[in-house]
């Protein structure tokens, strides 16, 4: 009853309308942290433990716990353990990269609500603004930037808000006119339930990510890019409607016709810097008959040959695979070694084959230069209804890994090359978009030559569905209408250049991150990505995927969007409660979010 009320009561407060401001609050000059004057009493904690039904966590972190006793059994099956995606999404404590040398380190919050419904999550809001504490938003907890954790906070925890419900007609709050298919999730489902639910259950296809652990909500309010992107666009741009709780913990639906400027900053602005999204409801698309892939492995016999290769490639991607059919990645190594990742979608196995035909006629025909490694299903193809559905043969044939934990659901599934990222400590990221006119006849040469200098020095990724160029006009004009730098329009890769080590953690002996390798690594990482800004000096770089340390992050991750994104910031949260970093109005904060500057 008690939290019915509480519902009631924060749904039924009258909406703003979407010019006015939302309530505003006394300025904040400092957060509190435990042991503080001012940090809440045990009975305050017990008071706001009895508004969320016993929802709230005090919060212990496994990892913390290991370095009293790093030798242990208990340790080397936690450390096991974060190779499982799954496993580290339902611990309240952890997050599923462990930090990043240098910038940051995956900290516990003091204190967690496991929020249960949208009630839960404004009784948190409500007491971190009053008690002045500083709040963390935790769905899916992929976040390279370490923005779904710190220490001493109090952690909004969304995992167990996973509702998934399907509309055949769907009419946003306040809108009028046809309805349209349509998803519902809550703000702790994941991907791999959603498309469960759309694709292998219902037959239609709604635009997310392609990992399938990562949250839906956390995806959307980034932008959000998935393997097809190229022919559906942005997540963002899917996106009809969300609930949101704002600073002042009120309820609010936000969607074209109501709190516009709230609604645009969702569609690409970050995660947690506008308020605690609840749910959000997203565009389902008409499913293709096929969704496929092509890997094959080429490697050159000298560098000469491949500064060729690269060139053979990008001639080969501007004619051939620029369009709505294609996406993901084709890497670049420093071994002189072409890994091509692709998929499509809307062609039968055959027909990409004839695509695909003219390329391999090329390598054929200089064999001395090219050697080309074929998987034994270099290209496949399967029913797109089938294609995140948890097969047996999938799971034999390592097509798809599964959650390993004795009664874990069958469709907690991820795809074997996301295990790489389950527990990794990042050495280094940085990512940069590349625009179209590089494909030209007069600067193609270009683009060749600081791609193969990039990788004289570190591998180089080009991920082809995260650039909007050749995308239908659809697609385009929906992305135009996010907050998303606009660099994405017309640029035809994201170039993502990474660096990682496998789970560790300072303190646990025997387990700490390899400082010395780690920044050798950082170094020699951006020695790369300096070929590539001279000649896109002002690229822009995907706010998800990016530099921790990103100098100019206001003009990379938003472009001229960010002006507008800070004043819906200042309309619907002017006293600054949400904050991570490099998020929309962090700038006015010291980089722990503890201090106003």
């Amino acid at each position: 009853m008690k939290r019915r009320r509480l519902l009631q009561a924060a749904t039924a407060a009258p909406f703003l309308s979407a010019t006015s401001g939302f309530a505003g609050a006394a300025e904040v000059r400092s957060r509190v942290r435990p042991g503080e004057a001012g940090w809440p009493s045990e009975a305050q904690w017990r008071q706001l433990g009895m508004a969320v039904d016993g929802a709230l966590v005090k919060v212990q972190s496994p990892l913390v716990a290991c370095r009293a006793a790093p030798a242990s059994e208990a340790c080397a099956q936690l450390f096991k353990s974060l190779k499982n995606p799954y496993f580290i999404g339902d611990d309240v404590a952890l997050t599923q990269t462990l930090g990043w040398v240098d910038a940051w380190t995956s900290m516990p919050s003091a204190w967690a609500v496991a929020a249960r419904g949208t009630a839960d999550v404004v009784a948190a809001v409500n007491f971190a603004r009053e008690h002045r504490l500083r709040l963390v938003v935790k769905g899916g907890g992929h976040s390279y930037q370490g923005t779904s954790n710190a220490a001493d906070s109090l952690l909004v925890w969304t995992r167990r808000m996973n509702g998934i419900r399907l509309h055949d007609a769907f009419v946003g709050e306040g809108c009028t006119g046809p309805g349209q298919p349509a998803v519902s999730v809550e703000a702790g489902a994941i991907w791999s339930q959603v498309y469960d639910a759309v694709t292998t259950q219902a037959g239609g296809y709604v635009q997310g990510g392609g990992c399938m652990t990562v949250g839906v909500a956390g995806l959307v309010q980034s932008g959000g890019f998935g393997s097809f992107s190229k022919a559906y666009g942005l997540a963002s741009a899917s996106l009809l409607e969300a609930e949101v709780v704002t600073a002042d913990g009120q309820v609010r639906i936000a969607n074209a016709c109501s709190h516009p400027e709230l609604f645009w900053g969702l569609k690409g602005g970050g995660g947690g810097s506008l308020g605690v999204v609840t749910r959000v409801t997203l565009r389902v698309h008409e499913l293709p008959e096929d969704f496929g892939a092509v890997n094959l492995t080429i490697k050159a016999s000298s560098p000469a040959a491949f500064r060729r290769l690269i060139g053979m490639v990008l001639d080969f991607y501007r004619q051939a695979l620029m369009n709505p059919n294609w996406g993901e990645q084709i890497r670049l190594r420093r071994d002189n070694v072409v890994k091509v990742s692709m998929v499509f979608q809307g062609l039968t196995r055959s027909q990409a084959q004839a695509v695909w035909q003219p390329f391999r006629d090329a390598l054929a025909r200089a064999p001395d230069e090219f050697s080309v490694e074929f998987a034994p299903l270099a290209i496949v193809s399967t029913s797109a209804r089938d294609f995140w559905a948890p097969s047996l043969v999938k799971r034999v044939l390592g097509f798809m890994s599964t959650d390993d934990r004795p009664g874990a659901p069958k469709t907690n599934l991820f795809w074997p090359g996301d295990e790489g990222q389950a527990g990794q400590v990042l050495h280094g990221f940085q990512s940069a978009w590349l625009p179209a006119a590089l494909l030209r006849e007069d600067r193609r040469e270009a683009l060749g030559d600081a791609l193969f200098a990039a990788t004289r020095h570190w591998p180089v990724s080009l991920h082809f569905n995260k650039g909007l160029a050749g995308a239908p006009p659809a697609a385009i004009a929906a992305a135009r209408d996010t907050a998303m730098n606009p660099a994405v329009l017309d640029a035809f890769a994201l170039v993502i250049l990474g660096t990682q080590g496998q789970p560790a953690y300072p303190g646990v002996a025997g387990r700490e991150p390899d400082v010395a390798l780690a920044r050798e690594q950082a170094q020699a990482l951006g020695r790369a990505m300096a070929e590539l800004r001279r000649l896109v000096p002002d690229a822009g770089s995907y706010v998800s995927e990016s530099n921790y340390f990103e100098a100019n992050w206001q003009q990379s991750f938003w472009g001229a969007n960010y002006p507008r994104l800070l004043a819906a910031k200042r309309q619907c949260d002017p006293a600054g409660l949400f904050f991570v970093h490099h998020g929309v109005g962090s700038e006015a904060w010291s980089p722990d979010g503890f201090t106003r500057l």
